[in-house]
């Protein structure tokens, strides 16, 4: 059996690991001010134009059609199977345009799953599972194996300034408080789907001991997945300082980029870790 991965572009993967394991990422569009960018913007062009507005961005979910577009070429082909992974649906509704797609295709040889998380813990689901496609092609090995890395997932990062979560929604105001306080730095994490400010730590020492400290137990037959927007430095220390801590080297990650998509709503100076329970 032959498969076709799909996602919507929130999930930042790396696009050298998209091209190896030929994921195809449904654009997802974002807006400065009257600026509409339908196709996402570059990382680098993204950041530098947050920093020269000083707007926070917005972006849209993309719509049924989309992933009509892209999944019309593999419906119902007998030796294709599609999966569809997309953001949580706690946090938009992408995964109910995907079943309207699927519906108005008659598509029979599809499976769609929201995968509870967002960005590259997202991305680190389906890199996990194409690496497993490539030793066990059978179908049920394949959906179970999805199903078991979603529930295995998470997420725990920095937040450089809670006021883009909060003004995308994404937390409410009074979690958003204690990001404004002196020195502290807010981790959050996905729990059920939804952005849940775990913990409140002073300085960036204390910080990064806790991301640290989090990975720590988890299953090391799984690398751990770096994320940072527009911050590769925190990530070079978390390796460097932490790496053996974490039981792992350097060429062994993967470092992704926070994109367009969910920088909009953690804006810059976030970073964090994804890793396997």
């Amino acid at each position: 059996m032959k498969y076709k991965l799909i996602a919507d572009a929130s999930c930042d993967i790396p696009k050298d690991l998209a091209e190896k394991y030929d994921i195809t990422l449904v654009p997802i569009e974002v807006r400065f001010g009257e600026d509409i960018y339908p196709q996402g913007l570059e990382t680098k062009e993204f950041y530098n134009k947050i920093y020269e507005t000083g707007l926070i961005p917005k972006t849209s979910m993309p719509n049924q059609f989309l992933f009509e577009e892209i999944m019309t070429p593999f419906v119902n082909k007998p030796d294709v199977h599609v999966i569809v992974l997309t953001i949580s649906s706690e946090m938009t509704a992408t995964i109910h345009q995907v079943e309207g797609a699927v519906q108005a295709l008659k598509m029979q040889n599809v499976t769609y799953r929201q995968s509870t998380v967002t960005t590259w813990a997202q991305g680190a689901i389906l890199v996990e599972l194409a690496k497993f496609i490539e030793k066990n092609d059978d179908l049920t090995s394949v959906i179970n194996k999805l199903d078991e890395l979603i529930s295995k997932v998470k997420l725990v990062a920095v937040i450089g300034d809670l006021k883009y979560l909060r003004a995308s929604g994404r937390l409410s105001a009074a979690g958003a408080v204690m990001g404004s306080m002196l020195n502290v730095k807010p981790i959050i994490t996905l729990a059920g789907g939804k952005v849940t400010n775990e913990a409140k730590v002073m300085g960036e020492v204390k910080a990064l001991m806790y991301l640290v400290t989090k990975a720590k137990n988890r299953d090391k037959t799984f690398p751990v997945y770096f994320g940072h927007s527009d911050c590769p430095e925190m990530i070079d220390k978390i390796i460097t300082k932490y790496g053996s801590i974490l039981d792992i080297t350097q060429k062994e990650q993967v470092v992704c980029d926070i994109g367009c998509v969910v920088g909009s709503h953690v804006g810059p100076k976030c970073y964090g870790l994804v890793y396997f329970e």
